[in-house]
């Protein structure tokens, strides 16, 4: 199973849980290890998913032994947090123009709001430096390019950034990867990309709001209208 697709098999299985009353508030949830065997995915992945999880509040992960210790359940099955959730599934039928429309009003406001206060995410330049390797498959690239912007959603502090983020994932992923296969020189495209990444990091991280949220607008519509048959 893709890596990039893996991680979404744990928040699906998680949702389940949830939704049918196995799990609630205060339950624990089985080891890394025990979930990558379970579900079948690497434990990269389970470390991804609760990452995310955590993020959106759904659970609280502790290192360590003891009652504490391990990715416990903070919320119910009914909350907004848990039912966002579901967009997962349901963002892979909504027409695209509407998910790309969504995407540029969520991620230009995230990058006004770092941009206020000049803070770019921890790690999102090592991230770039990463995405730099020529080895790296358009799907590979592509599943760190999903990372970088979930990255800039997160670094505002705003869960429902995060949430609507990670639901809409899917439905992003699935698009720009299989149009990915249909760029003659991938090796161009994925230059122009690292330099409009890093063009958005430097505008947030000066304070230039404005300048930030044209270049992430740009960035995402220039892919989208690219590559759009």
């Amino acid at each position: 199973m893709a890596e990039a697709k893996a991680w979404r098999t744990v928040l699906t299985h998680v949702e389940s849980l949830l939704r049918s009353g196995e799990l609630g508030p205060g339950d624990r949830l089985s080891s890394e290890r025990d979930l990558a065997v379970q579900l079948g995915v690497g434990r990269s992945s389970v470390r991804e998913a609760l990452r995310v999880l955590e993020v959106m509040g759904v659970l609280h992960t502790a290192t360590g032994s003891g009652p504490r210790a391990g990715a416990v359940i903070t919320t119910s099955a009914g909350s907004g947090l848990a039912q966002v959730l579901g967009l997962q599934a349901a963002a892979q039928a909504f027409d695209f123009d509407d998910v790309v429309e969504a995407r540029l009003v969520l991620e230009t406001a995230v990058s006004t709001a770092l941009a206020a206060e000049s803070s770019t995410p921890d790690g999102a330049a090592e991230l770039l430096d990463a995405m730099d390797d020529p080895a790296l498959t358009p799907d590979d690239f592509l599943a760190l390019d999903a990372r970088f912007h979930a990255m800039l959603a997160e670094a505002t502090g705003n869960a429902v950034f995060a949430a609507i983020m990670t639901g809409l994932r899917a439905a992003i992923e699935t698009y720009v990867q299989s149009r990915a296969h249909d760029i003659d020189d991938w090796a161009a495209a994925r230059d122009r990309l690292q330099v409009e990444h890093r063009g958005v990091l430097e505008s947030i991280a000066a304070g230039r709001a404005d300048e930030a949220r044209t270049r992430i607008h740009d960035h995402i519509n220039g892919y989208y209208a690219s590559t759009r048959v």
